[in-house]
């Protein structure tokens, strides 16, 4: 800790929080706004060049400038005596480089939705014509919530554009994730951003880095002219797009990457999507509605579409007969209709024998060649239509001595 504690008498140095090559990070109090403030001090070997510090500043107010949730908010920015300092918010939580050392390779879904939040803060910061040029997890803070931050905007970019002659001489990062041409000694861009959250990416979720060295060249010549792993090389489990996505973030030449976050990131929410709806479709064993990329939904193949299927209907059995009552015959053959399945018993005639010839007893003696078409109710019905007949014939008889004498006219 600087042997002064308190900085232009308003931040209270309280403890240290941790260290890297460039600067020393302290919790402090702010006593003029009354909070919790994070205070990162620079190393004494980078603010001898005047240089250096102006540009150091000049990036520090571009950063504070920049209002983003994915993205460490800067409050100040200052010196006292020899210390030069930055103010910005307190994260409470530890870095993603802790996270991965904890717990080696990341659930899928949580690696996925991290590396978008990355890109989603960088790809803000590149819009603003800002490049990091120090991607790595210990420049990744979660805090307690489950939001990633970046931090520390700025140093590395001041730095390379300042202090190129005395690099070798200064701890400036950390190689494991430099881009290619980083590793040459060329001016970062948000293709090296690109290139930085690729090697991230790889390590979230495999647990371990792509690129190993014993010394820093050796480090830069693996960036350079290495082969390129393969996620899918040390876990085969992940999805293929995936794999392909990071290999080409990985790529040694800028212009073969995406160049700026924002593109890696809608990458990795079609990663995602993509495998949200395959896991939905698996868990239902049903097709769900497609994801939508670029304003269009993703037309399912054939093999998972639903088939049409017959309907689950079966005609009910048909009924029996219905009990032909003695001395009336044999009933005739039921007979269905095509409009219902159901079987309808047929009408049958008890004047009529099974072949079709009138039944004598049941006639009442007639054998005629007439037989009415209905089933008389009963014998009274007989009689009563015998007797109107007889009424009818007496009144018309009656009729004709009327005429004979007279009474009605001739017409």
């Amino acid at each position: 800790m600087p042997s002064e504690t308190l900085l232009n008498q308003r931040y209270e140095l309280v403890a240290q929080q941790g260290s890297g090559g460039m600067s020393v990070i302290y919790k402090a109090l702010d006593r003029m706004l009354g909070r919790m403030v994070a205070v990162k001090i620079l190393r004494p070997n980078l603010t001898k060049d005047p240089a250096f510090l102006d540009k150091f500043q000049q990036e520090a107010r571009s950063v504070a400038m920049m209002s983003h949730p994915n993205i460490v908010t800067v409050h100040d920015v200052g010196s006292d005596g020899a210390t030069h300092y930055i103010v910005m918010e307190m994260i409470e939580g530890d870095d993603l480089k802790k996270l991965i050392k904890a717990r080696g390779g990341l659930p899928f879904d949580k690696a996925l939705e991290f590396g978008i939040q990355i890109c989603a803060g960088l790809g803000f910061a590149h819009r603003s014509q800002l490049v990091h040029a120090d991607v790595k997890p210990q420049n990744i803070l979660i805090n307690r919530d489950g939001v990633l931050k970046v931090t520390d905007f700025g140093i590395a970019q001041a730095f390379t554009d300042t202090m190129t002659q005395t690099r070798s001489d200064v701890v400036w990062g950390s190689p494991h994730y430099f881009a290619p041409e980083q590793a040459r000694g060329e001016r970062p861009t948000p293709a090296a951003d690109v290139y930085s959250i690729g090697i991230v990416l790889f390590e979230m979720f495999t647990g371990r880095l792509p690129y190993v060295g014993s010394s820093q060249r050796e480090l830069a010549l693996a960036h350079i002219q290495g082969d390129i792993p393969r996620i899918k090389d040390f876990k085969d489990d992940l999805p293929d797009d995936l794999s392909n996505v990071i290999a080409k973030v990985m790529s040694k030449r800028p212009n073969d990457r995406y160049k700026h976050a924002d593109q890696l990131g809608h990458i990795l929410q079609q990663v995602r999507d993509r495998s949200r709806h395959a896991t939905l479709q698996t868990a239902s064993g049903r097709m769900v509605p497609p994801t939508v990329v670029g304003g269009r939904p993703a037309r399912a193949p054939a093999s998972a579409r639903p088939q049409p299927q017959a309907p689950a209907y079966a005609a009910p059995a048909p009924r029996p007969p219905l009990p032909v009552a003695s001395g009336q015959g044999a009933a005739a053959p039921a007979r269905a209709t095509p409009a219902n399945p159901r079987t309808i018993p047929a009408q049958t005639n008890p004047l009529l024998n099974p072949d079709g010839t009138i039944n004598p007893e049941a006639s009442g003696g007639y054998t005629g060649p007439f037989l009415p078409r209905r089933q008389a109710k009963g014998q009274g019905a007989d009689i009563v239509t015998i007797i109107l007949v007889i009424l009818a014939f007496l009144a018309v008889a009656g009729l004709v001595p009327l005429y004979l004498l007279g009474v009605f006219p001739l017409l």
